[in-house]
């Protein structure tokens, strides 16, 4: 067995019902999260070396599994859309850019931002795991989770504002 293989049977052993729970709370379906959980394991083990280990493991497949997600729903959005539906988009186009711009900077100020802060941000937020869960990743206490998370939050705003 080689080690990449190794790596990716431990990361497999390690995250599988995590990630597959993360999929069912954000699809609500089975076995769309069933498929979401699979993809997000292929795609991670294709990138894996490409992974720098910036952010926990854990929350790097979760942003994998919602961008499949959302991908998945896009293209269901396109396979039923009505002339109608698309009018209504081109009205939005300039909302659209506006939240893009301020998607940017947010991310711009995460990627800034010092551990335990940004990550605590990122599982909340993106991941959308419980101050419970986010305690018993970094091994500290419900309490800590919330009180990490909100000054987290007041760390974006400062730097937003």
């Amino acid at each position: 067995m080689n080690v990449n293989q190794e790596a990716c049977e431990k990361l497999y052993e390690a995250y599988y019902m995590r990630v597959f729970s993360y999929a069912m709370t954000i699809t609500g379906d089975r076995h769309t999260a069933e498929e979401i959980t699979q993809e997000t394991f292929f795609r991670a083990f294709s990138k894996l070396k490409d992974f720098r280990g910036e952010s926990d493991a854990f929350t790097w497949l979760c942003a994998i599994a919602k961008h499949l997600f959302i991908d998945e729903k896009r293209r269901q959005g396109r396979a039923g859309e009505m002339p109608e539906d698309i009018a209504l988009q081109d009205k939005a186009v300039e909302q659209t850019a506006v939240e893009r711009d301020d998607s940017f900077r947010v991310h711009m100020a995460l990627h800034a931002m010092e551990e335990p802060y940004r990550e605590v941000f990122e599982l909340r937020v993106f991941g959308e795991l419980s101050f419970q869960q986010i305690g018993r990743i970094f091994n500290k206490t419900e309490n800590w989770a919330r009180v990490t998370f909100h000054r987290a939050r007041a760390k974006l705003k400062e730097r937003m504002a």
